[in-house]
């Protein structure tokens, strides 16, 4: 790890204001992610800017919004009362990710911005456009067991990344409509949790539309009838810290044996959070069944394409939907 400078302000805008003044500077919270990163060698920020002593850990009820300051350790959240009464959904998918001891060292705004990234990204002596575009990915002929079947073209190629994104909570979520609240030399600005993160393009580097210079300060989730049926399933390689192999988010309002309103997300399956909008048509409106289910997730499937050792996922992906909308339901 190469030296750097390390500065804690109190106050939002001297956060802001020393990273936006400097091309070389990071914010720092619980570094979860960011020191690992350092430590390879694959992030080397001049400047580090602590941003744990800034007001940013509030969970509050106001307006019809949950709010959750970016600062707040995933473990809390994961406990609060009004997210376990309001969002059992996102409580579920917080519990589900990585470890208990990671989980009381990530904030909210951390775990929003973790590095997509996957095995290839972390050697240094292997090409990958994610640390530096049009120099190739390792992944698309090397080991791909782990990657992504949504969001790539209709064909990946060297300029590419599938990679898949790592975090639940990010798939809860997406799955509540949820919006993230930043703050820059510019002032704040809202941004639409399904427009805050990128898939690769031309720019696989980048991983969020945040700019540079911008801080999370929020999360903002509106009140919602997803309370009761709701259900994060998530299917993994080992029973504990391990990152989803799939991952669905299913939220059920149910009126009268009939499907009123639904949400259906999944991880682990493409460089972002990922919204299964046409499967969420076929299921508006229609009677509980796993007939319907599987429908819905076939529909879901269209436009998912394998590479060598990920194929398994075109049937894992359906199936993961099907069982967590019977889960949801509580239909067997």
């Amino acid at each position: 790890m190469k030296p750097f400078q390390y500065l804690r302000p109190t106050k939002l805008n001297e956060a802001i204001d020393a990273v936006a003044s400097d091309p070389n500077a990071r914010f720092i919270a619980g570094g979860t992610n960011l020191v690992d990163l350092m430590k390879r060698g694959i992030v080397a920020p001049e400047k580090l800017v602590d941003i744990n002593h800034l007001p940013l850990k509030k969970i509050e009820q106001k307006d019809g919004m949950l709010r959750i300051g970016a600062l707040t350790l995933n473990s809390d959240v994961a406990q609060h009362k009004l997210v376990i009464a309001k969002h059992p959904l996102l409580a579920q998918a917080l519990n589900a990710g990585a470890s208990g001891q990671l989980r009381n060292m990530a904030t909210v705004g951390g775990n929003i911005l973790q590095q997509t990234r996957c095995t290839y990204f972390y050697d240094t002596a292997l090409p990958c456009n994610k640390r530096k575009p049009e120099t190739g990915c390792s992944a698309l002929e090397g080991i791909n067991r782990n990657h992504a079947i949504f969001g790539i073209g209709e064909k990946a190629d060297q300029k590419s990344c599938i990679a898949v994104h790592p975090s639940d909570m990010c798939v809860a979520l997406l799955a509540l409509d949820a919006t993230v609240l930043v703050m820059g030399p510019g002032g704040e600005r809202r941004i639409k949790f399904a427009d805050f993160h990128r898939l690769p393009g031309d720019r696989p580097d980048l991983n969020t539309n945040l700019e540079k210079d911008e801080l999370i300060v929020a999360v903002e989730i509106p009140d919602a009838p997803f309370t009761k049926h709701i259900h994060y399933l998530k299917v993994r390689d080992r029973a504990s810290y391990a990152f989803a192999l799939v991952s669905v988010a299913a939220a059920l309002e149910i009126d009268q044996n009939r499907i009123k309103n639904v949400r259906l997300t999944m991880g682990g399956v493409a460089h972002k959070p990922w919204r299964m909008y046409e499967a969420e048509k076929i299921l508006a409106g229609q009677t509980l069944s796993e007939t319907v289910f599987r429908q819905a997730a076939e529909v879901a499937m269209a436009g998912a394409i394998s590479n060598e050792h990920n194929a398994y996922k075109l049937k894992l992906a359906p199936n993961a939907m099907v069982e967590a909308l019977k889960i949801a339901a509580q239909i067997s």
